[in-house]
């Protein structure tokens, strides 16, 4: 996989935490971001798969058995 160089601002008390938790995880900053940013995109795409998959199953419906066709009326239902 190529990499690229960018440059990112950040406010300098952040900066410095992720500077000490870096070292914490034996990594350098850059590697400490790469990963952060690896796990952010892998977590993103898992949820919009997901979510595709559910709404295709939403679309599609389910056979609950009724063959599309109710037969049961709404005073039935809520008979006492």
């Amino acid at each position: 996989m190529s990499q690229r160089n960018v440059t990112v601002s950040l406010p300098e008390d952040v900066l410095r935490e992720a500077r000490h938790l870096a070292v914490d995880k034996g990594l350098s900053l850059s590697r400490f971001l790469a990963e952060i940013l690896e796990q952010r995109v892998r977590d993103t795409r898992a949820y919009n798969q997901a979510k595709e998959r559910e709404l295709d199953r939403m679309r599609q419906g389910m056979d609950l058995g009724t063959h599309g066709k109710i037969t049961w009326t709404r005073d039935e239902l809520y008979e006492r």
